[in-house]
């Protein structure tokens, strides 16, 4: 069995659950199967097992360095990611036009979920780069596409975003890189940007790099970035590779986890190469002027998805481990075994490993399914045939990706937590590999937006956007679960009047925060709020997976029905007292001087 990622839970979500087989019958997906989809996860795992998982401890103690000229990797991360670009996956969900597979986007989710748990430093890089390309087939040029992301889908090239600033870090109004129009309808920028993920290597013929800038004489704030492509080296207009960008790498950031993806600052016309004569690093625009930052979404969304996608392929990895080692780890004995001469038992035995294997599972299966959800909603919103389900797909994973973002970074790594503690004393050593999945997983909070951003999204826009029917609309699918769920009868109608009232305190909580129309108030209870309010979508998705294994009565159904049980003991009720909390509009931290802390 692997200790990666369980395929059969992912035939479960996908197949039992999700009924992805059925997105077949539409016109995109028409040459797809069961067989296809299968094959694609059978190699997905194959290339994890083989290419990725092997070196994810070597990448990590001899992370990437800088010799001044060039950045030095070990050589299994290329092996791995010349691989990948063989297999196709990088353009899995894209159109075959460009070379793409057309596959359905909760399929490829699964699929790059195995890449994660083996290796999620050496996965960074196609991660990066299908982003990339997915925004510049939304907004680029045909020339653009045809210049930047066929190469990219081919594995030769491979992308960055570059948002962040040194002064600026999330404050994107803050962004000071400039970008000065040439006579030709070209720029050079001029700037630098911080934390830019492969943003140097030299692991593929060339890197594209995305980035927010400002034109001069445009609008102050957000509303003045545009975006630009910037390569590292310049494409020739026969694809051929020109000049030396001036792109600079000015230093590698040594983080505590992902350490196998470079981490960088870059200098963009610092003047150290001067591509047609002149500094500046050459780029070109994307879309529109100072429509930046609603193009650079289109990638931010798909990777807030995909980095709670990687929090949960994490945790459930580290769970893997974890009940792998409980089952072969002897220690103590069973309760009410008194004779000393008596042989241990393994510590699964124990209530308390038990407890913490059993919490691990419940975060981990529900991160999982509430990623591979959001995918399916991805399909939906591209390929259902009617323009009312398109729309409403995209309304629910707009409120939903705030939490599919930031639920699973929680607690995908507070399963990392307990794997560790599962072990023991060995949990802490680095002759296993759980505390390299909890240092790994700990950057997740941060990527593509903290907790606290994500909050804000979620309270100050997402809940409230077009008078709150983004959240009706969320009510309304959970509760037309619970319906089913009453119908069922059951431990399942047991847990549908928990939810249906966990439904109901949102709404009213939601308006409580907002009644008396200050925002100061309400979003100091953001951070709160997202926690909650994931939970019960969480919850949810645990009743979706009982109701799917109703009828089933084996081992592996039996686990489904005992994780949604301890979800919704052990886990559920910390959102009801938060919700109390939340009801209070507690100004505790907003209250309190400064002098204070």
């Amino acid at each position: 069995m692997s200790l990666l990622l369980s395929r059969r839970d992912l035939d479960f979500l996908l197949h039992d659950w999700l009924r992805v087989t059925e997105l077949t019958s539409r016109t995109r997906y028409a040459e797809h199967s069961r067989e296809t989809f299968d094959a694609v996860l059978d190699l997905s795992a194959r290339l994890a097992e083989e290419r990725f998982a092997p070196h994810n401890r070597k990448a990590d103690d001899q992370e990437p360095t800088f010799d001044g000229e060039r950045v030095h990797t070990v050589p299994e991360v290329a092996d791995a990611l010349r691989a990948f670009g063989r297999s196709g996956l990088t353009g899995a969900t894209m159109d075959a036009s460009v070379g793409g597979g057309q596959l359905p986007n909760v399929v490829a989710n699964a699929c790059f979920a195995w890449f994660q748990a083996a290796n999620v430093g050496t996965s960074a890089y196609p991660f990066l780069t299908m982003g990339n390309a997915n925004l510049l087939l939304a907004h680029g040029s045909p020339e653009q596409i045809g210049t930047y992301v066929r190469p990219m889908v081919e594995g030769r090239f491979f992308g960055t975003m570059c948002l962040s600033e040194p002064h600026a870090g999330s404050s994107l109004a803050d962004v000071t890189t400039r970008a000065e129009p040439l006579p030709d309808g070209g720029y050079r920028l001029f700037g630098n940007k911080m934390w830019i993920s492969g943003g140097d290597h030299e692991l593929s013929e060339n890197i594209v790099h995305l980035v927010l800038a400002r034109i001069p004489g445009g609008p102050p704030g957000v509303k003045g970035l545009s975006l630009f492509i910037v390569p590292k080296h310049l494409v020739r207009a026969d694809g051929s590779l020109g000049e030396r960008n001036d792109v600079v790498l000015a230093g590698l950031n040594h983080k505590m986890g992902y350490r196998g993806t470079t981490n960088t600052l870059l200098n963009f016309g610092e003047g150290a190469h001067t591509p047609q004569g002149a500094p500046g690093a050459l780029g070109e625009l994307v879309g529109e002027p100072h429509r930046g930052l609603s193009y650079m979404f289109h990638m931010m969304n798909e990777a807030r998805i995909g980095v709670g996608l990687g929090a949960a392929a994490l945790g459930y990895t580290g769970y893997l481990h974890a009940l792998d080692y409980a089952r072969n780890r002897p220690q103590g004995r069973r309760l009410g075994v008194r004779d000393p001469r008596s042989p241990q038992t393994p510590i699964i035995d124990h209530a308390d490993v038990r407890r913490m294997l059993l919490a691990q599972k419940s975060y981990v299966e529900g991160a999982l399914a509430l990623t591979l959800y959001c995918g399916r909603l991805v399909d939906e919103q591209r390929t259902a045939e009617d323009a009312e389900d398109r729309d409403s797909a995209k309304t629910l994973l707009d409120v939903l990706t705030p939490i599919a973002k930031s639920w699973p970074s929680q607690y995908g790594l507070e399963a990392n937590s307990l794997a560790i503690q599962v072990h023991g004393g060995y949990g802490y050593t680095r002759e296993y590999p759980v505390e390299q999945f909890y240092r790994d997983n700990r950057l997740n909070p941060i990527h593509e937006g903290t907790h606290g951003i994500h909050g804000l999204d979620l309270l100050g826009r997402k809940a409230i956007m077009d008078g709150g029917a983004g959240l009706r609309l969320l009510a309304e699918r959970i509760t037309a679960t619970t319906a089913r769920a009453h119908h069922a009868g059951g431990a399942a109608a047991g847990y549908a009047r928990e939810l249906d009232g966990c439904v109901a305190r949102t709404l009213g909580v939601t308006a409580r925060l907002w009644a008396d129309g200050d925002p100061a108030t309400a979003l100091a209870n953001a951070t709160v709020y997202l926690e909650a309010v994931g939970h019960v979508v969480v919850a949810w998705m645990w009743l979706e997976q009982l109701l799917a294994a109703e009828g089933h009565g084996s081992a592996f159904h039996d686990g489904k029905r005992g994780a949604c049980r301890f979800f919704f003991r052990h886990e559920l009720p910390r959102a009801r007292a938060q919700f109390d909390l939340l009801e209070s509009l507690d100004r505790t931290a907003v209250d309190l001087p400064d002098d204070c802390f």
